[in-house]
């Protein structure tokens, strides 16, 4: 029988004609991790040890479907956030580690007091109230989509970790969610990618991605945090805090629209990588 460091080596030499040699161990790696319920480490002290058949049964298909372009995420149907294990499929955009910085910057400026309401606004698979349920105890959470399919989802990772999360279909665009206070925080991961921006993606997003949770158009780059700065006018209490992932191409934009909002203290914030993914201002209520 084949050991676990040979299929590991199988797979990643077949998913090196579409990805770079790291990328693709760090793949097979994880693949391999998920059908013996390893940690890394453990695959690694185990790597000469022979594999029986039957967990690795779904190596083929595995493979087949990476070699399609599909994202391991969606072939596993899991993916990891903030230290959470969370349902994705392709309903749910998958996420991504500058989303992680998002939360954390919340965490850090909110502290974990009852009373403090959180607005999600497209939660995919309910990725932001979840880990911020982790990080600020005490606090409520409403979390609103535009589709079903990724609500069943994102509720389904809610009971997993028993978290509790009003989630509610709305189409932001046309609606606004139900809420029973105020909020102290509204936070969006917004769609923000341009259509122009189409051919500079990889075919593992573009193809397979939700395009409603990716694209604006590229006339209205804005579309979505002018209707989400406009609700938090009306939803966020005084001194309530909007916080918002961004194209970082359209930082001073983003900013000065919230400005003229009326918002204060808009700023935007750089990611790990240096780059201003990230703009928090605050509602001082209606004078």
């Amino acid at each position: 029988m084949p050991t676990l460091r040979q299929h590991t080596d199988t797979l990643a030499a077949a998913l090196r004609s579409i990805y770079d040699g790291p990328e693709a161990e760090a793949i097979a790696g994880q693949v391999l991790e998920h059908l013996l319920g390893l940690t890394p480490l453990q695959r690694r002290m185990q790597a000469q040890q022979e594999v029986d058949p039957e967990p690795v049964a779904a190596l083929a298909d595995i493979q087949a479907r990476l070699l399609r372009h599909e994202p391991l995420q969606y072939v596993l149907g899991v993916a990891y956030f903030d230290g959470l294990e969370l349902e994705v499929t392709p309903a749910t955009l998958i996420p991504r580690p500058e989303t992680e910085e998002l939360v954390a910057l919340i965490a850090r400026e909110q502290q974990p007091r009852p009373g403090l309401r959180v607005l999600d606004v497209g939660t995919g698979s309910g990725c932001i109230p979840l880990a911020l349920a982790q990080r600020l105890p005490g606090a409520s959470f409403t979390a609103v989509d535009i589709s079903a399919e990724a609500l069943a989802v994102a509720r389904r990772n809610a009971a997993r970790h028993s978290t509790t999360v009003d989630f509610q279909q709305v189409d932001i665009l046309r609606e606004s969610p139900v809420l029973v206070a105020p909020l102290q925080v509204l936070v969006s991961n917004p769609p923000y990618v341009l259509e122009n921006e189409r051919a500079l993606m990889r075919p593992n997003v573009l193809e397979y991605e939700p395009d409603t949770a990716l694209f604006v158009p590229d006339n209205d780059p804005l579309l979505f945090y002018r209707r989400i700065a406009e609700l938090g006018r009306s939803l966020l209490a005084e001194n309530g805090v909007l916080y918002v992932e961004i194209n970082e191409q359209f930082a001073a934009e983003t900013i000065e629209l919230l400005q003229g909002l009326g918002y204060v203290a808009a700023e935007a914030l750089p990611d790990i990588f240096g780059k201003y993914r990230m703009v928090r201002a605050t509602w001082p209520g209606r004078a």
